[in-house]
């Protein structure tokens, strides 16, 4: 699939050599044009004027669109770095908390590695962990996490953090530039993220009742619910990440710029 499909950052690098400017806009001068002409001999002084006037206007509204479509393509060159580190450590962090948090991810670290080795070790122990929970069925997932650490409140406040540094980055100025399947991706990301502190609440408001089958019936559609939510979580970090979307942030200053 990666051989037939373009990536993601291919495709945003791709998108500005196209006007914003609707085609609509083209064809209704030509076939006004188109009219005219056809209507010179009855007022040839006034047809010619009308011409003259369209083919103007629309000389200057390619001219003018053309600057804009540069003017966009030099603005994202600028940024498009600091954009694309933004959303890869935000991957990045999701799938360090989700795994550690929520899945008991406990690396095996080599105390005779270097640094680098440790760090490479580690994300590559984390991504078969991630690609196993895919794999896995709603009821093998959930017998998989740690409830005494998912369903409290510091996790949900947790989650609720990682969905607004989504949002946050939905809503900046440059995402514009960003392509429209990475936008559906990170929308549904927030959507998954909300879901599950929404979840996890409903799993805690059984504390609040005092019958035990009241109880039970809040925390299984709370476990129920948080595992569908997280596994959608988990599909598309782990899908980010095939396209390039995951980096640890700098730990040292040699790694900045």
């Amino acid at each position: 699939m990666e051989d037939r499909k373009q990536s993601l950052r291919a495709r945003i690098a791709k998108r500005f050599p196209s006007s914003d400017l609707p085609l609509l806009v083209y064809g209704v001068m030509g076939f006004t044009i188109a009219v005219l002409i056809g209507l010179r001999s009855y007022a040839p002084d006034f047809t010619l004027n009308m011409i003259s006037e369209l083919l103007g206007a629309a000389f200057t509204l390619f001219i003018i669109d053309s600057l804009l479509v540069r003017t966009k393509s030099r603005r994202w060159k600028i940024v498009q770095g600091q954009v694309d580190y933004l959303i890869a450590r935000t991957s990045n962090r999701l799938r360090d908390g989700i795994a550690t948090r929520v899945f008991r991810f406990r690396p095996q670290i080599d105390p005779e590695a270097g640094e680098d080795e440790n760090l490479a070790s580690i994300r590559g122990q984390r991504a078969a962990l991630f690609d196993e929970l895919c794999a896995l069925d709603p009821a093998a997932l959930e017998s998989r996490i740690d409830a005494g650490e998912l369903f409290t409140d510091r996790t949900y406040d947790y989650l609720n953090e990682k969905a607004e540094d989504v949002w946050s980055i939905l809503n900046m100025k440059y995402s514009e530039y960003l392509a429209p399947e990475l936008v559906s991706m990170l929308m549904d990301l927030h959507s998954a993220l909300k879901d599950s502190t929404g979840h996890i609440r409903q799993y805690l408001k059984a504390d609040r009742f005092t019958d035990e089958d009241d109880r039970l019936y809040y925390r299984n559609i709370g476990a129920q619910g948080v595992t569908v939510s997280l596994s959608v979580v988990m599909q598309i970090v782990n899908r980010l990440k095939k396209e390039g979307y995951s980096q640890a942030a700098p730990i040292t200053a040699s790694a900045i710029g």
